[in-house]
């Protein structure tokens, strides 16, 4: 029996096109659409990007200056868990800051990593509201929930959302 080159060829591309344009669909239409859409749909959220892969979801959100930065996420990961599954989900907001407010929050951050360090998450309120007062147009919105502290800073036009992460991860001692 003899095979043919050309034919050979061209059902190896055609069943591989098959394949790949399926899954591409599949990953399209049935799990990045309908995931979008209800990130899209959850209120204070102005736009978002995602980029989903087998192990993680890489979210990028722009939001409503009066925005609930912990309702959108909790909303996020319940509203997209079937969709989700076991990937780990990536947040990050871009914001609408200026450089003064990127400024004050860089003088607050030294008292804030240190509460976050130590677990004296309590402190974290007192100490923004402590820094506030430098700033007299400034408003502090600060919420914790088991995963995250979440910060909204208000300057005017300018808003600044910052989500710090509660869990710390170990290292591992190297063996010397």
């Amino acid at each position: 029996m003899k095979l043919r080159l050309l034919p050979v060829i061209l059902s190896v591309i055609i069943s591989a096109g098959v394949l790949f344009g399926g899954w591409f669909a599949y990953t399209s239409f049935a799990m990045e659409n309908p995931l979008a859409n209800k990130i899209d749909a959850v209120p204070g959220v102005a736009s978002s990007t995602m980029n989903l892969s087998t192990n993680q979801v890489d979210i990028e959100l722009t939001l409503n200056a009066d925005a609930n930065l912990r309702t959108i996420v909790q909303q996020i990961k319940k509203d997209g868990a079937s969709i989700v599954g076991k990937r780990t989900v990536n947040i990050k907001v871009k914001d609408n800051s200026s450089a003064s407010l990127d400024a004050w929050w860089s003088k607050a951050l030294f008292e804030v990593a240190q509460a976050m360090e130590t677990k004296h998450y309590a402190d974290i309120p007192v100490t923004l509201q402590k820094y506030a007062s430098d700033m007299p147009d400034l408003k502090v919105d600060s919420e914790m929930d088991d995963e995250n502290v979440y910060i909204r800073l208000t300057d005017g036009e300018a808003t600044k959302f910052i989500m710090l992460p509660r869990v710390t991860q170990m290292g591992v001692w190297p063996n010397e």
